[in-house]
């Protein structure tokens, strides 16, 4: 009778079970299918405000699957939203500058969750937006700092009379482990070349060290300067009454905003409303046509000139997450497919010029290696340009060092020129919390070099150390030669230091500031051709073909995202550090700035 129970509540499980995935599957399927039903053509009316909200993730193309947009709702259920890479929204407002049905953009902004250099990018393009005499206007309850920078650049800005803004300066801090694996008794062998390599200070100490907070507050700094300068120009303001705003927090009340001229006035919406039926020259009953991003995104664009199709192309290859052996995906770097891509655009007669977009940690040393030897034969036949985006440190910029031309943003990171290498002892959490041994034989003396159930010895660290300090050199010999410098030259500017795109521009490490559509024109003009089109790769995996890998990592990785809340991506960076292979080329740490 027991076993028949045992066998009974077995079966059950896997039946539930079952019913679980089928339920996921075919609600993927039926998102999937809403999703294609929603892409029928949209007709936007004349006197229509495009209307730009940015409480989402901006990824750096919008995804094809909508597994990836997969999350939970408020009340607890599934919720399907709709996410838009930063291509698909800077070709809006590319369009929207040229629509005549288009009278000007609405910036709803609130709590911003991309990074800066991805909203530089999307500012920069506002701006351009503005030669065309149409107006930008921004509205919030909410001003957060990054909405403060992105609504700068409007025409007029309200916030609500009973809203709020943030505006204190920066700050950078990173989670320190090494008590708790004091606890866990798990003991980090660590090697590194460069005192700035700091990406194993978090399992080595409590605390940063003077040559990391030395580097971080020079990054933040950089960036801030940069922040306040733009708002000061366009708002009228100095920089030195802005950073006076920040260290007192003045920005208290409605009020204070108002009188410190971050905004033009307080208003609600209805009243909010009201302007924009002035500047639409509208009858005062009548209400203004709001085209969201989602929205403006299913126009059908212009029909495709005849024989556009055989003009040469401008590839844009983009190489997105951390850089990983093997296929990676759309968000991790394989150096197989990435350096699959740029071989075949390297032999692909129709393809003239060469951009490798670049935001990317770094990650694997072999596997950034791997890539860079397809750049460096990619540059031999055909101009090959890097745009980096909101960042390209240590692998992302070892693989961006052989191109022609380097662009970066004023807020993107790079540099990090430095190795690591860590190999975790477990021995004492094995022997002395889990009553575990480990026990075995082995032909050589060091068969079992780099296992984790025991400590290196003084010479495997030599070994470990020789290990990196030998890549470290192949590095900086491959970025002197890639940026035309000296290996002193380099030296004096790598040991894993991290610079912003502003700093890295003055000491030669990117050659321009400006976003991806600078850079692609720019590869253009190095191929000497005007007319062109621009082709992106890899192609984008189809919703089917993400259904089963992103189905339970989406639904696993969202709820564990929202119990962990700001924890979540310490959490993340225990995962990476434990799936680490050899030597790493990576950022220093897990950057949060806010």
């Amino acid at each position: 009778m027991k076993q028949f129970f045992k066998f009974a509540l077995a079966s059950l499980v896997g039946m539930l079970f079952a019913m679980l995935i089928v339920f996921f599957v075919l609600a993927g399927v039926v998102a999937s299918l809403a999703a294609f039903a929603e892409r029928k053509p949209v007709i936007i009316e004349e006197g229509s405000v495009l209307q730009i909200k940015l409480d989402k993730p901006i990824p750096e193309r919008t995804p094809a699957s909508p597994f990836t947009q997969m999350g939970f709702s408020s009340s607890g259920g599934f919720d399907f939203t709709s996410v838009i890479g930063l291509n698909d929204i800077i070709s809006m407002i590319q369009r929207a500058r040229d629509d005549d049905k288009i009278e000007g953009i609405y910036l709803d902004l609130s709590i911003i969750p991309a990074p800066l250099a991805t909203l530089e990018a999307i500012r920069n393009e506002l701006k351009d937006f503005k030669t065309s005499e149409k107006f930008v206007i921004a509205y919030s309850e909410v001003f957060s700092q990054k909405a403060l920078y992105m609504a700068s650049l409007a025409d007029e800005i309200y916030l609500n009379p009973v809203g709020t803004a943030d505006f204190r300066g920066l700050s950078m801090h990173i989670m320190f482990f090494k008590g708790l694996l004091d606890k866990v008794d798990v003991d980090m062998q660590v090697v590194r070349y460069g005192e700035y390599k700091s990406a194993v200070e978090p399992f080595l100490d409590d605390k940063m060290s003077e040559a990391n907070k030395e580097q971080s507050m020079k990054y933040i700094s950089g960036i801030w300067e940069h922040m306040i300068k733009e708002i000061g120009e366009q708002r009228a303001i100095s920089t030195d009454q802005l950073n006076r705003i920040a260290d007192s927090i003045l920005l208290q009340k409605p009020e204070d905003v108002k009188n410190y001229g971050l905004v033009d006035d307080l208003l609600y919406m209805d009243e909010f409303n009201t302007r924009l039926r002035e500047l639409l020259e509208m009858e005062e009953d009548d209400t203004p046509n709001f085209v969201t991003l989602e929205k403006y995104n299913k126009v059908p664009r212009s029909l495709q000139k005849p024989g556009k199709d055989k003009e040469p192309e401008v590839a844009v290859i983009y190489a997105t997450g951390e850089i990983v052996t093997g296929e990676g995906d759309d968000n991790v770097i394989g150096s197989d497919r990435i350096s699959r891509e740029i071989r075949k655009a390297r032999k692909d007669t129709t393809i003239k010029a060469i951009v490798l977009r670049v935001n990317s940690p770094g990650g694997s040393a072999l596997a950034s290696d791997v890539i860079w030897r397809e750049m460096v034969l990619a540059k031999e036949e055909k101009p090959v340009v890097v745009s980096m985006g909101h960042m390209a440190a240590s692998g992302g910029y070892y693989i961006a060092c052989p191109a022609h031309r380097i662009f970066a943003q004023p807020n993107t990171l790079t540099g990090s020129i430095g190795v690591f290498g860590v190999i975790p002892n477990m021995k004492g959490l094995l022997n002395n919390k889990l009553g575990i041994t480990v026990d075995g034989v082995q032909t050589n003396r060091y068969s079992d070099f780099g296992y984790t159930y025991r400590a290196l010895s003084q010479y495997e660290y030599d070994v470990l150390q020789n290990y990196v300090d030998n890549f470290y050199l192949v590095f900086v010999e491959k970025v002197a030669h890639g940026r035309d410098m000296t290996v002193e030259q380099v030296k004096e500017i790598g040991s894993g230091r991290i610079w912003s795109g502003l700093d890295a521009l003055s000491i030669g490490l990117v050659d321009e500031l400006g976003g991806l559509d600078t850079a692609v024109k720019y590869a253009a003009s190095l191929a000497n051709i005007e007319k062109y089109r621009v082709g992106e790769y890899p192609a984008m995996k189809t919703p089917f073909q993400e259904i089963l890998e992103q189905l339970g990592m989406s639904v696993r990785t969202e709820g564990i995202r929202r119990e962990l809340g700001e924890a979540y991506p310490f959490f993340h960076y225990l995962k990476t550090v434990q799936n680490m292979e050899s030597i790493q080329a990576r950022l220093p740490f897990e950057l949060h700035v806010r």
